[in-house]
């Protein structure tokens, strides 16, 4: 099972997860032409994927859906409340329950409900049966409910959205920074430290940090705050970016030194 970010940030996010000949597509932030060129780079054509899993309905998430579906025929998940958010969507829609899990090919799909200023939004946890993979962002704040679901992961692509002094001393008007930090907002560094606190890590070999936004973080910050969380752990942890993206991940074994990155910004 392995997984790579096509691009995670405020400029658009996409996520491919493998396992056997099911490849799935978390989210299309980016163009159909630039998402055909993102799979290219990881040696991947949009014929190849199995479905297209969607968050919620935020631009930098949905961008590509429609035109990627209807071009190559590929089925579309998401929840009613995300279907109706997107009004008039024209592709092939599976409708996901938040308290139903489903199979895509050999993976089973685990879609979990998170505090975010969408219509219906969920993050998902993918699982093959030997491994687990869960993707948290977009979440304004870490519930007891996350913290059930997101235990015993192999792997785990993780928000880290800002920093709290540099959103507070940035150049967002008071009410973006509100809406950044806010319970339906995003995760800072500390609070995606948290969750690693205080998840179950005993299978956790493998961790991404996602979606840090330009302007109210850097990614030094973001890596120190959950190195810091890490102490003693014995696994693998790696930065997404928005341009590079994340090449593949193998989280079936550890192939990189402890604390590797993917690159600088």
């Amino acid at each position: 099972m392995r997984y790579c970010s096509l691009g995670s940030g405020s400029r658009g996010n996409a996520t491919v997860v493998e396992f056997g000949q099911t490849r799935i597509l978390i989210d299309c932030g980016f163009s159909l032409r630039a998402t055909e060129q993102r799979l290219a780079q990881v040696g991947l054509s949009a014929r190849q994927l199995s479905a297209i899993l969607v968050t919620h309905e935020h631009a930098d998430h949905v961008k590509g859906v429609e035109r990627l579906s209807k071009r190559y025929q590929i089925p579309v998940y998401m929840t009613h409340g995300t279907l109706h958010a997107m009004g008039d969507f024209d592709a092939q829609v599976i409708i996901v329950r938040l308290d139903e899990g489903f199979s895509i090919g050999e993976l089973h799909v685990e879609p979990v409900a998170v505090p975010h200023d969408a219509r219906e939004p969920c993050q998902y946890i993918l699982d093959s049966g030997q491994h687990r993979f869960g993707i948290l962002t977009d979440t304004g704040n870490i519930t007891p409910w996350i913290i059930d679901r997101y235990r015993g992961l192999d792997g785990l692509f993780l928000e880290a959205n800002y920093d709290p002094h540099m959103l507070a001393t940035g150049p967002y008007p008071p009410s973006l920074r509100a809406r950044v930090a806010g319970d339906l907002g995003h995760l800072s560094n500390q609070q995606a430290a948290g969750l690693l606190v205080e998840i179950d890590r005993s299978n956790l070999r493998h961790v991404a940090i996602a979606h840090i936004s330009e302007k109210n973080n850097r990614p030094d910050l973001a890596l120190d705050e959950l190195k810091s969380a890490l102490a003693g752990w014995s696994g693998e942890l790696h930065l997404a970016e928005q341009n590079q993206g994340l090449p593949w991940q193998d989280i079936t074994g550890m192939t990189q030194p402890l604390f590797a990155s993917s690159g600088s910004r």
